[in-house]
């Protein structure tokens, strides 16, 4: 046996779930052969830990590697700031100093809060918003994390939050006083949050949602659900968590002319060292010291350095503009290869985010077959690129030259009928399911 996936049953034994992120689970990708661990990551590369080196077109560090793994001006700055001493009594000045990068891209924005993860800093960001209103209930549009804000959401049906991304996921240790705190509504369906400020009168605190994610947004969706925040008074959070730095040096919401008050960033904004930044306008943000919102790994130095050195560089060399042009390149590829290959595929997701459907009568067992024989390529893959700085000419030409041969040989297994005998394990996880054995 491979040793990533014998370590990795031994970490089931050991760690709740196998793993400390549900998206990094193997079983998510490809059950009993999935390499599961690394031994060094660099730009597009990484190493399994019987030294085998596959070129990652998969999820990129879950979307925190923008620039690519390891990325040396990011790493150089960590160094810098490790050597220097990562923690002190004292402060650390790269704080400021990014907290006034991160208004300069952002003008409306004025004030900064720090946490060093995606979900943490969005608990931060409805905690302020619930202090800034005095009131509680949330509407949001997604899926933003695993806190008790967002989770209580399926207190009332174990299905709610079905629709928002990530199927599956129990509330248990969610305390039921926060039943109806937390209620959702549908990307592009402006009637839906209107409905749910209607009902809630004078009791909206927040209306969370991904500016943008997978497509684009309907003519006047956006400003409808700026007019109804503003119209009942709540707080609009903008989640650039996973967005973030893709579309534009900054937040998606600046390609849209929203204005929130207050938005979330995380992964993308350190180039994979942990970091996230809440920002917002001045009375909103100010709410925060009436409220208790602390913890000391969110003064460390590595963080803050690490997110000036990728924002710079991100700015520098404008990135968003060459994963357009990567993402718009994959597509294409994927839509030549599927037509030879006689693959029915539907395309979607923006050009930094592309993705793929198979529509076929077993589509999570043949994207299971694609994520084995793009393996057995040498490729970290599944239906989704999350697009990189580091997926050079040279790694997408080769990627869809695997992609070609591995469709037509997905393409002949649909058409045999043979998907679910060609594996050589379990179909992949296609959300939230419960490790036994």
């Amino acid at each position: 046996m491979q040793t990533g996936p014998r370590l990795y049953d031994r970490a089931r034994r050991l760690i709740p779930g196998g793993t400390q992120l549900l998206s990094k689970r193997p079983e998510m990708f490809l059950p009993g052969q999935w390499p599961a661990y690394y031994a060094w990551a660099k730009g597009a590369k990484v190493a399994d830990l019987d030294g085998r080196v596959y070129t990652d077109m998969s999820i990129s560090g879950v979307g925190a590697c923008l620039l690519g793994y390891s990325d040396p001006d990011v790493s150089e700055a960590v160094r810098h700031a490790v050597e220097a001493g990562s923690m002190c009594t004292l402060n650390c000045p790269e704080e400021v100093e990014l907290a006034e990068l991160l208004c300069e891209l952002h003008p409306w924005a004025e004030m900064v809060r720090y946490a060093r993860c995606g979900g943490e800093a969005m608990s931060v960001a409805v905690r302020i918003a619930r202090a800034a209103t005095g009131r509680d209930v949330v509407a949001f549009c997604g899926y933003h994390g695993w806190s008790d804000w967002y989770l209580a959401a399926n207190l009332a049906s174990a299905e709610t939050l079905n629709p928002h991304l990530l199927a599956g996921l129990d509330p248990n240790g969610v305390p039921r006083g926060l039943e109806g705190t937390a209620i959702p509504f549908r990307y592009n369906r402006a009637d839906e949050l209107r409905a749910i400020a209607d009902s809630h009168h004078g009791r909206l605190a927040a209306v969370v949602m991904e500016p943008v994610r997978d497509k684009q947004p309907d003519p006047g969706f956006l400003d409808e659900v700026r007019s109804i925040a503003d119209q009942t008074g709540a707080v609009l959070i903008a989640d650039e968590v996973s967005m973030g730095w893709r579309l534009v040096t900054g937040g998606a919401h600046l390609n849209y002319g929203l204005l929130p008050g207050i938005a979330v960033f995380a992964k993308a904004i350190s180039n994979g060292h942990p970091m996230a930044a809440i920002i917002g306008t001045r009375r909103i943000m100010e709410a925060a010291q009436a409220s208790f919102i602390s913890s000391t790994y969110w003064t460390d130095r590595v963080g803050p350095a690490a997110a000036l050195a990728t924002i710079r560089k991100l700015r520098r060399e404008n990135v968003a503009a060459n994963l357009a042009l990567t993402g718009d390149r994959i597509k294409a590829g994927w839509r030549e290869a599927a037509d030879r290959a006689g693959l029915d595929i539907t395309i979607g997701g923006l050009a930094p985010l592309p993705r793929f459907t198979l529509n076929c009568a077993e589509p999570q067992a043949a994207r299971t077959l694609f994520t084995q024989l793009m393996l057995d390529r040498g490729y970290l893959a599944t239906n989704t690129v999350y697009v990189t700085w580091a997926h050079r000419d040279a790694e997408v030409t080769g990627y869809l030259q695997a992609v070609e041969n591995a469709f037509a040989d997905l393409a002949r297994a649909v058409a045999r009928g043979s998907v679910p005998a060609e594996l050589r394990g379990p179909v992949a996880h296609s959300g939230f399911q419960r490790l036994t054995g």
